[in-house]
């Protein structure tokens, strides 16, 4: 039983040897090695003792990297990644300040993150972040996520912070242009699913670009307008958008 059990532990710090220095990891991580999860346990609270790793969260690990000014943690991204997967497949992505920041639309920092999913409700409050539950319009995937965030920006262009609002439609603007005729596509498909403020504000934006708007027009009753704070000037295809 002893060999064993050493046998297992040899095992864990091999595996632990090859995650690189402020990557965070679970237990899954060592799903391969043929023993339980009380065994796993043991030798990582262990591991923890000797100050080889060091715990994020109930289940969440790190080996904390070293330098001349002392131990770095691992930085907020990699802290929230393992709340983003379940058994691998991508289920959330982090909307809000924190995302439209990243997408040079204000410089705002967030003292607690948004993480949006449409099948779980995600909290986390840990190593100095806090992130709290937003729901998804569609559901998250590996391939779509980075869309839904460009959708989720157009939706809160009103409320971000310290947004200038023909910058931010210039950004956005480089943002669509940057996008293939597959993803303009699925962007479209997924608008669908938004608020109506959402298409007009997107079918404006490719408009504007000479992108092919899909069924937004058909999907907006023509008697509502929306009101974007947004000048003809910025965005030459509001009118056709019902945008004032």
């Amino acid at each position: 039983m002893y060999i064993c059990t050493m046998t297992v532990s040899k095992q864990i710090e091999t595996i632990i040897q090859t995650i690189p220095e402020g990557q965070t990891f679970g237990y899954k991580k060592f799903a391969a090695i043929n023993t339980s999860y009380t065994a796993i346990a043991k030798t990582l609270e262990r591991l923890i003792k000797k100050k080889v790793i060091k715990k994020v969260s109930k289940g969440i690990f790190y080996k904390p990297e070293k330098t001349i000014f002392g131990e770095l943690k691992p930085n907020q991204a990699e802290i929230l990644k393992p709340y983003l997967f379940e058994n691998g497949k991508r289920i959330a992505y982090i909307t809000g300040i924190a995302l439209y920041n990243q997408l040079g639309l204000t410089t705002q920092i967030p003292n607690e993150y948004k993480i949006a999913s449409l099948t779980k409700r995600i909290y986390v409050n840990t190593i100095n972040i806090k992130a709290k539950p937003v729901k998804s319009y569609i559901e998250v995937t590996d391939t779509n996520y980075n869309l839904l965030g460009l959708l989720d920006a157009l939706k809160d262009f009103n409320s971000i912070p310290d947004i200038d609002s023909a910058e931010a439609v210039k950004r956005l603007s480089y943002l669509f242009q940057e996008l293939d005729k597959t993803q303009l596509k699925k962007i479209n498909q997924y608008a669908l699913k938004y608020p109506p403020r959402v298409r007009a504000f997107l079918g404006a934006l490719l408009d504007s670009l000479n992108k092919d708007t899909g069924n937004l027009k058909d999907s907006l009753n023509p008697l509502t307008t929306y009101d974007l704070n947004i000048k003809e000037g910025v965005l030459p295809s509001k009118k056709n958008w019902n945008i004032i």
